[in-house]
Parts: structure tokens; sequence; C-alpha cells
């Protein structure tokens, strides 16, 4: 079973998927070790953990693809990529669809924004037009022809233009065939509630920690209608901060003992793997 034909099955239960964000591969087996049955490879980690920078579309579409195939090689649940708003124009949008493809990404998202783009939930978002943000898709699904990729349209005109111009642009991004579609940026649980009344079929939400969003459970977001749940940021938030933790008691005590919980090396090998490499070396080394 492809990766695209895992989620699709896992969408058809009608049951919603979590798939918390993964900056990183390591990140991802934690999610994967966690019981999820999907990972999300969100840009704005991607770009935090490779170049300690923020989400201003500073990585590249080869970048990115790498992102995504090494990640992909780490788990074996399901990775939604984040694709940007594809690179370029629709040579650019067709090389990347494929890329995605040869990585064995599950699904991709195609966003509306004009370059240089920015995390969703950040100041300074500006739009294509809605007519372009459909050719987008138009391209990418013809790029993916029947492969089992999933094609995700992505519109970031809710905080720029509001709501009812976030569910115009949804309803035309369905129209254009896409798989799901994703309204990107909230942060009310009202415009949450909005979105997921006025969007029919199959959406994806993404909710961020330190929004009002948080304080609805995933039974309350299948509730509403979403089939798909970003957690982009948890991991990333929580492990920053442990690590900032860690250092400054290192700093300050001289010493990691008596610093906040880690993992312990035995747990940290095995969550990497150590034991197949050892068993491999065992069996076939010299």
């Amino acid at each position: 079973m492809t990766a695209g034909t895992a989620l699709k099955t896992l969408l058809e239960r009608r049951e919603i998927v979590l798939a918390p964000g993964a900056p990183d591969s390591m990140t991802a087996r934690l999610v994967e070790a966690a019981g999820f049955p999907a990972v999300y490879m969100t840009g704005f980690g991607a770009t935090a953990s490779r170049l300690g920078m923020p989400d201003i579309g500073l990585l590249s579409q080869t970048e990115m693809t790498e992102h995504a195939r090494n990640m992909t090689r780490a788990v074996s649940i399901p990775v939604i990529a984040d694709a940007d708003t594809g690179y370029g124009g629709p040579s650019n949008i067709d090389r990347t669809v494929r890329e995605y493809l040869q990585a064995g990404a599950a699904a991709i998202h195609l966003e509306d924004q004009a370059m240089p783009k920015r995390c969703g939930q950040s100041s300074g978002v500006r739009l294509v037009d809605a007519e372009s943000g459909v050719k987008r898709l138009r391209c990418a699904l013809r790029a993916r022809g029947s492969a089992d990729l999933l094609v995700i349209g992505r519109t970031d005109a809710l905080p720029v233009a509001g709501v009812a111009e976030a569910v115009r642009r949804a309803r035309l991004y369905q129209d254009a065939g896409a798989d799901l579609v994703f309204v990107d940026g909230i942060k009310r649980i009202r415009d949450l509630e909005a979105v997921a009344a006025a969007v029919e079929g199959p959406k994806a939400v993404s909710v961020v920690d330190g929004n009002e969003t948080t304080a609805l459970t995933a039974a309350d977001l299948q509730e509403l209608g979403f089939s798909l749940a970003f957690y982009a940021v948890t991991a990333l938030f929580t492990a920053t901060r442990a690590v900032a933790d860690a250092l400054s008691h290192l700093r300050s005590a001289g010493t990691p003992a008596g610093g906040p919980p880690q993992h312990s090396y035995t747990e940290f090998s095995r969550l990497v793997g150590t034991d197949l490499h050892a068993e491999l070396d065992e069996r076939f080394g010299g």
C-alpha cells in the first residue's frame, strides 16, 4: 500500500485524522511512536530546524523535498508535506509534485500566497488572485495524474480578506478538484466554526498552540466536520522550551544532573532504531 492510499484509507473511516507537526525526522519518529496515524511535515518547523530562521519562503523546492524524503524514510506512517506555493510557475509546480511523489509523500498542500510567502499565522501575507490559486491546483492535479498523492488546496485569505473570501476560495479549490481544502490562519473559535459551517466536504484545520482554538478537542473538530487536523508547532515549541531549560540548568549548575527530564541513552537508542543496525552488524558484519 502506498502512503497516499494509506492516508485515503484513514480518511475514509470518517474519524478525524490527527497529524502532529514534525520539524525533522527524529520528531517524526516520536509522532509515530506516540501512536498517531500520520505526521505533518511543517514548513515552519523545517525552516527552523534546517536554518534556525523564520518561515518566510527561505527554503527551496529541493531542500523541502529532500526534507520530506528523509522523513518518509524514517517512519512508516503517511507524511503530509507542506509544498508552499509550488515554488514558481507551472513548470515548477509540475516538478514539485513529481519530486514529492518520488519522496514518498502521502499528500501535499499548495497555498495561494504570493512570493515571498509567510507563515499563515503571521502578518505580511500577500495573496495571488483566486483564479491563479485555482490554476496552481489544476497544474498540480495534472502532474499527479493517477498517482496516489492527495492534493490539498490551502487558502491564506482569512487573515487578509476575511472569512467570506476564505470560504469562497476554499469552494473554488474544491471545484478545481482538490482532495481536501485547508483554510489556514484561523486563530479564533468563531472563525473556525464559520469555516466549518460554510465549507462542506473533506477539509483540514491547523490548531496552533497559543491560539484559542486549542480549547477544542479532536472530538469537537470531528463534530464540526473536519477530516484532518494539523498540530504544526506543538512538538517544536515543546522541544525548544525543553532544550532551553536544560541548557539554562547546565549553565547555572555546571552539570546536567537535576535538570529537566530527558530520555536515557537506552531509550534514545531504541527510538532511532539502533537495535536493527546492531542486528545487521551481527549477521553480516566482518
